[in-house]
């Protein structure tokens, strides 16, 4: 008899949930508003800017990727613009960047976090100014989790006067010298997919650094309807705010994120413990006391002596989902005329990496048969 399955992150409600949404059914909130809209924006406000540090606002919305599209909007990226994007990531850090006919300017990433990396970002907006076309935006992604080299990035960003869009899809709950991620660019984006740290079924948010930000985003995100009795329009707008009903899941998931990121971590903890003595897999950790990463997936790396394809497919053969590294932009069919800035950091990482189940909701049972799967397949090879 076939076991269940083990995911490699599935969404883990914390069981508050389903009060938020019969209260959007009692009072009748099905709509794209609402007060569990406006209470989850305020959830993640406070969870966020808890430290002191600067302020911001939220905007709930019904994708990272709708979150992303608006914040080059609000970067006043256009047509024949270019805008440098982290190579190695999702396909939804980059497709935004076309919604709008402008082109993305790939940069490889450094060893330590896999991010992108400040020497060739450096190196590709000096070229890019040469050669006339000074970079837009720049968006550097937390990659699984990990922070990116926060101050470095930052620093270049700031020598040449270019706004940062961080991308914290993955990264709700890790920080960077103890600040938050999602406060730690110009604006900053979150997702809440059903595999994420915490999840609202679909959605996402914008962080901005002021209110009137935040209006305009909003603005955008409900058809940019103009102030009138009737329906009059003066920009273009789109259909991006998330439902009462979503919102409602998102304040419920906010009330166990911090355990949710402690599971993770202890996922984690859990691997190094289990790769110690493997001869030629390396876990990827932290690589200084900077940085907090809620390890939304552990990764491992491979020197090249074992095949991690064979790993993954044997691990399919237990039941056990695992996938490789996301393949970087610059080598997608889709993306692989555009420029691209680095040495091949990015390639080796999804050539000799692998993402392993890392959920919130795995038990002993699921990390007792991770731990056999994965003995044996050693001792088989």
């Amino acid at each position: 008899m076939k076991q269940d399955k083990i995911w490699l992150s599935s969404p883990h409600m914390g069981g508050t949930e389903k009060k938020y949404v019969e209260q959007a059914f009692t009072d009748n909130w099905i709509a794209p508003l609402g007060p569990n809209v406006n209470g989850f924006e305020e959830d993640i406000k406070n969870y966020l800017f808890s430290d002191s540090f600067s302020h911001g606002e939220v905007a709930a919305l019904s994708s990272g990727t709708a979150a992303l599209h608006l914040a080059l909007i609000l970067a006043g990226v256009k047509r024949g613009d270019e805008v440098i994007c982290q190579s190695l990531t999702f396909a939804a850090s980059a497709n935004p960047i076309t919604y709008l006919g402008a082109t993305p300017v790939f940069i490889d990433s450094e060893e330590e976090t896999l991010n992108i990396s400040p020497i060739f970002l450096e190196e590709a907006i000096k070229d890019r100014i040469a050669n006339g076309k000074k970079p837009k935006a720049i968006i550097a992604v937390h990659l699984y989790g990990m922070p990116y080299k926060v101050d470095e990035v930052n620093r270049v960003a700031k020598t040449y006067d270019i706004p940062v869009i961080e991308d914290s899809a993955e990264a709700l709950g890790s920080s960077y010298n103890g600040q938050k991620c999602g406060t730690l660019g110009d604006m900053s984006i979150l997702s809440f997919n059903g595999n994420k740290i915490i999840t609202t079924s679909g959605g996402g948010a914008l962080i901005t650094r002021n209110r009137k930000l935040k209006e305009k985003a909003v603005f955008l995100a409900t058809q940019a309807r103009d102030e009138a009795p009737h329906y009059q329009h003066s920009e273009i707008g789109y259909n991006y705010r998330l439902s009462n009903i979503s919102a409602g899941i998102g304040r419920g998931q906010m009330e166990v994120l911090d355990q949710h990121v402690i599971l993770r971590r202890e996922m984690h903890n859990f691997y190094l413990d289990l790769f110690d003595n493997v001869p030629g897999v390396r876990v990827q950790r932290e690589p200084e006391k900077e940085y907090f990463c809620n390890h939304w997936l552990t990764i491992v790396l491979s020197d090249g002596t074992v095949d991690f394809e064979e790993l993954r497919l044997y691990l399919e053969s237990e039941n056990i989902e695992c996938r490789p590294l996301w393949k970087p932009m610059h080598l997608q069919p889709v993306f692989e005329k555009e420029l691209f800035y680095g040495n091949g950091v990015a390639e080796k990482a999804f050539k000799t990496g692998l993402c392993l189940p890392s959920g919130s909701n795995l038990g002993e049972k699921e990390k007792s048969r991770i731990r056999t799967a994965i003995k044996d397949f050693f001792e088989l090879t």
